[in-house]
């Protein structure tokens, strides 16, 4: 080899060395960046007649893909249930728990002590005030929880509008992705930078809908849901979706008054998104809110048919409401969704309305007070309570229970549900740090990086060496 090809050659080793000490630092910096790829220096010699040297092939980037498919699917499971337990778990702070005095079941607790009270001494006035103001906190509690599933509902139909932008605007950036990638390649680029981009939006896309992603030509790819969905091959698909400023019990995705998915203008099979922090959110809007929706109207729905019930107040007419009403006016039992916000005290014994308290005691419809120490009508009150009667409506069973235990119920119910989906998000989030965790440990080994630096050092300084020894060679030969 001549003096000349050894430096050459060297000079190719001094290159190599330098670009691949880059690659390890670059490796190190993001080793535990989830998007990023490891990369490889690739090489190959040149063998020119009696020289030789190094020569640079590209930049290989190393992942996972099995790995990094489950790793979303986790996520996207994970979204999931945490929507549900935020639901869960916020209706249970709106409806209380049990011995919670500002919950349900306590209000009720409250109503029905009361009721004792005013019986023992139904003269006193006060007692028949504090009892009408003990009704009218059951109602508020029955009308607060409504409104606040409500006001969840309406959340989650929000947070889908922005989830389908974010949707819409990653399937974008992937496509143009893909474009750069196709022309970086042409050019002879490295697509390493562009691929942990992608991969970095693929992510987001994976907590929002669970996806497969499929390799086509030039490194490029497409992207299915596991419902089968297309969104995106060549082109991005287009997610619509109309907002609700407002939604109210009486909106429902079944009755055609809220808006599902449409793909490029194609209404879309909801369980073709199912999963991901999407899919929760429809089941909050559309499975848990029109569920605890409907348990509310049927506890009021239970509440109004008990104290309209002739046998308890023989002074009203007939077709008369009971001391709870719907929004004034006797209950039909066609209209029930919704009761529970409409739900209020009979005017006739709310001293707000113009009402007189002693009808409580007297009846609702009595003109003048009776005897003042007559507790007939309340102990009727009292005894209704304790009914045991099968419900009307509701997802209570088929068996006979008292109002106190429809209550009781209905928190039971509310708390099973909640600490089944937090025992699902719990083994979700295992599941995902688990996934997590064997992407990383199959990305950068920090060790081994530490470990190639060296090689790298040692390979500098030998191609120095000779760089070093070329030149005392050609310093020598000009001497002579």
């Amino acid at each position: 080899m001549s003096i000349n090809g050894a430096m050459n050659a060297a000079m190719s080793g001094l290159r190599a060395a330098a670009r691949g000490t880059e690659l390890v630092s670059n490796n190190i910096s993001n080793a535990l960046t989830q998007s990023y790829g490891r990369r490889e220096l690739a090489l190959s010699s040149m063998n020119y007649s009696a020289n030789g040297g190094v020569r640079i092939d590209g930049t290989t980037r190393h992942v996972n893909e099995g790995v990094l498919a489950d790793r979303r699917f986790a996520d996207a499971a994970h979204q999931n249930v945490q929507t549900a337990v935020s639901f869960f778990r916020t209706l249970e702070d709106v409806t209380g728990i049990a011995g919670d005095p500002e919950g349900l079941s306590g209000r009720l607790a409250s109503f029905e002590e009361s009721l004792i009270t005013a019986a023992s001494r139904p003269d006193a006035s006060e007692r028949l005030t504090d009892t009408v103001v003990d009704a009218q906190r059951l109602i508020d509690g029955l009308a607060r929880a409504s409104s606040d599933v409500q006001a969840i509902r309406t959340r989650a139909d929000g947070q889908i509008a922005q989830e389908v932008v974010t949707l819409n605007t990653a399937l974008q950036q992937i496509e143009q992705l893909n474009k750069q990638i196709i022309t970086t390649q042409a050019r002879g680029g490295s697509t390493s930078g562009l691929a942990d981009q992608r991969q970095a939006v693929l992510d987001t896309i994976g907590a929002i809908v669970p996806i497969n992603v499929v390799p086509r030509d030039n490194s490029t790819i497409a992207i299915y849901t596991e419902g089968g969905a297309v969104l995106l091959d060549i082109s991005a698909a287009n997610i619509g979706f109309e907002r609700q400023n407002t939604v109210t019990a009486y909106q429902t995705l079944d009755g055609g008054t809220l808006s599902g998915l449409t793909l490029n203008g194609q209404d879309l099979r909801m369980s073709a998104l199912a999963g991901g922090s999407l899919g929760g959110q429809f089941a909050v809007r559309d499975t848990y809110g029109v569920q605890a929706q409907t348990q509310l109207d049927a506890l009021a729905r239970d509440l109004v048919e008990r104290f309209a019930d002739p046998a308890v107040d023989a002074t009203r007419g007939a077709g008369d409401p009971g001391l709870f009403t719907d929004a004034g006016a006797s209950f039909d039992p066609l209209d029930e969704v919704g009761l529970s916000t409409r739900l209020a005290l009979n005017a006739a014994v709310d001293p707000t309305a113009g009402g007189e308290v002693w009808r409580l005691r007297d009846g609702l419809g009595a003109t003048t007070p009776g005897p003042a120490g007559d507790s007939t009508l309340l102990n009727a009150m009292r005894d209704t309570l304790d009914t045991m009667r099968i419900p009307a409506s509701g997802d209570f069973g088929t068996g006979s229970q008292s109002m106190s235990d429809l209550f009781s119920s209905f928190s039971g119910m509310l708390s099973s549900t909640r600490a089944g989906a937090e025992r699902d998000l719990t083994f979700n989030a295992a599941r995902l740090t688990e996934w997590t965790d064997l992407q990383l440990s199959q990305g950068v080994d920090t060790d081994q990086e530490l470990q190639n630096l060296l090689v790298l050092e040692q390979a500098y300084a030998a191609n120095a060496r000779v760089i070093q020894a070329a030149d005392a060679m050609l310093e020598t030969l000009t001497r002579l």
